[in-house]
């Protein structure tokens, strides 16, 4: 992950509604959600989620999948991984057990 993509994907983390949907649909793994089911679960009007949702796919955070008549939107945990790696990449100039004691990796 390049910096520039690390800080889109931030920017669209760093706005609570965002953050909400975002674990929302982490949370429910790769089934991901329905828009009609996030925006009940969060009491979040249609035409916010969709700003919201828009701006996490444009940050490479979400995707959308045809169902039919319906959206499907789930999160794209690579993505979330490549955030993780980016963030610990260099921790401790390279020695990750320094930082994570007992854990070879971040």
């Amino acid at each position: 992950m390049e910096n520039k993509e690390a800080v889109s994907a931030f920017a669209a983390l760093a706005q609570e509604s965002r953050l909400a949907v975002f674990r929302l649909l982490v949370e429910n793994g790769p089934e991901g959600l329905t828009p009609g089911v996030i925006c009940e679960a969060l009491a979040m009007a249609p035409a916010t989620l969709s700003f919201h949702l828009k701006t996490l796919a444009q940050a490479g955070l979400v995707v959308a999948t045809q169902q039919g008549r319906f959206l499907r939107y789930r999160a794209l945990m690579p993505s979330i991984r490549a955030l993780a790696e980016f963030l610990t990449k260099d921790c401790c100039k390279g020695q990750s057990s320094q930082c994570f004691p007992g854990e070879d990796k971040p």
